[in-house]
């Protein structure tokens, strides 16, 4: 297949017939999509489909991503939401609560792309989110990830502040290429809190995550967030730190 302006052509999921010379019958070949978005969910039926909403409807073309939700055992409505994507999201469930980074790795591991990217099931991002970073990381071999800044919002989508992803860090909206994040390890599955930390501290012993200076994300802060029990999350940073000391 070729390619053209640096960036590969795939075709998600689907079956393509090639005829190949004088060769009686077609062929049928199996290509895959450039990006995978992971979006882990557990209980979060109020934001949920507005997550989905900005991921199936992005400038890039619908060939050159999936979107893959892992249901954490929710009890709510949250799997019954996200079926209504159906096929423009893929859909797969976690029988009992294993965990934000467990869920996330699952959606990593399902991945048939070469780049991934991570969207809580409570934030939303722009239009041209999936576009921007992946030219950035298509036209740049050196770079192994790409993390644009983020708007920061309340409960009713109102913008409470710009945040320079530099300076304030989150585990969100940053895209790796896949082989790098194997090569790590993944997510460490017992970091119930504080896992974007810890990856990111093993990943840029490695490498750098470039940045964007551009607000393409939208990270909802309300009082359902993990990141709101701060003892419990003072604790796992605490952890992660002494961890990456160590090591």
């Amino acid at each position: 297949m070729l390619e053209s302006d640096g960036s590969r052509r795939f075709v998600a999921h689907v079956e393509r017939r090639v005829a190949r010379g004088n060769l009686s019958g077609w062929i049928y070949v199996t290509t895959f999509p450039d990006i995978a978005v992971i979006v882990p969910a557990h209980n979060e039926e109020l934001y949920v489909e507005r997550a989905l909403r900005s991921l199936v409807h992005q400038s890039l073309a619908d060939d050159m991503y999936e979107i893959i939700l892992v249901d954490d055992g929710s009890e709510d409505a949250t799997a019954r939401i996200a079926e209504k994507f159906v096929p423009q999201v893929r859909l797969l469930t976690n029988e009992t609560c294993l965990g934000l980074p467990a869920s996330i790795n699952r959606g990593i591991q399902e991945a048939n792309a070469r780049y991934v990217v991570r969207v809580d099931a409570d934030d939303y991002v722009h239009p041209d989110f999936l576009r921007i970073l992946h030219l950035f990381l298509d036209l740049n071999p050196h770079m192994s990830a790409i993390a644009c800044d983020y708007f920061k919002v309340n409960a009713d989508e109102e913008h409470v502040s710009r945040e320079a992803v530099d300076t304030s860090p989150i585990g969100c909206g940053i895209m790796f290429r896949k082989e790098r994040l194997v090569e790590i390890g993944l997510y460490d599955e017992s970091f119930l809190m504080a896992e974007d930390l810890d990856l990111r501290l093993r990943f840029e012993r490695k490498w750098p995550i470039h940045r964007v200076e551009l607000p393409l994300y939208r990270y909802r802060f309300h009082g359902e967030n993990m990141t709101s029990d701060r003892e419990d999350y003072d604790g796992y940073i605490e952890r992660a730190m002494r961890k990456n000391a160590d090591e």
